[in-house]
């Protein structure tokens, strides 16, 4: 993203907490397209027969975005992690409602993709697993977990995580290594 691009974002989002009533429209105008490649990006790593589309998880998203109104929005960074959170919840109520509909059957899968550390070929995972190994990780190391959810679930890179756990580059690596290699084996158990 364009450096024009990404000021105007943080101070679009500057507005719209402070109360600019059409502050987010102009920004869901701003990040659609991004937002939609991530969206499109998660669900292409889910089964083939996934219902959710791109498009309805970006609604979702802004549907759940309006309801935000305390949220002292601080940057880019700051939002797609706060869109990291929102599409993780979504992704995991959506596996829920499915999988109740076929009583345990047809368990929704996500590829473990960036999370892989033994091979390129990362296997796919119940993304309600995912969401418990996360849950888990949290109680134990709530950072860490903040840091797999930005990563995988809002697609930051190194340098955007760094900067909204306001920590640095370096220790960001070092750190997504260890959730990645915690969470391999975490979903690996019993396998």
């Amino acid at each position: 993203m364009a450096v024009d691009s990404i000021h105007n974002v943080t101070r679009l989002l500057l507005a719209w907490r402070n109360g600019e009533a059409t502050a987010l429209d102009e920004l869901m105008a701003v990040v659609y397209d991004e937002l939609r490649r991530l969206a499109a990006g998660h669900l292409n790593r889910e089964r083939p027969d996934h219902t959710l589309q791109p498009t309805a998880l970006v609604n979702e998203v802004y549907l759940q975005l309006i309801d935000q109104r305390q949220v002292n929005w601080q940057n880019r960074a700051h939002f797609f992690g706060a869109v990291a959170e929102i599409m993780r919840r979504v992704l995991v109520s959506h596996a829920r409602k499915h999988r109740a509909r076929k009583r345990g059957g047809g368990a929704f899968k996500v590829s473990l993709g960036d999370l892989a550390v033994v091979s390129d070929t990362a296997p796919d995972v119940d993304v309600i697993l995912l969401d418990q190994a996360l849950t888990e990780l949290a109680a134990m190391d709530p950072p860490l977990a903040r840091l797999v959810e930005l990563r995988y679930f809002g697609g930051l890179s190194v340098e955007e995580t760094a900067e909204v756990l306001a920590l640095s580059p370096a220790t960001i690596k070092r750190q997504w290594q260890t959730a990645r290699t915690w969470l391999r084996r975490r979903l690996t158990q019993g396998s």
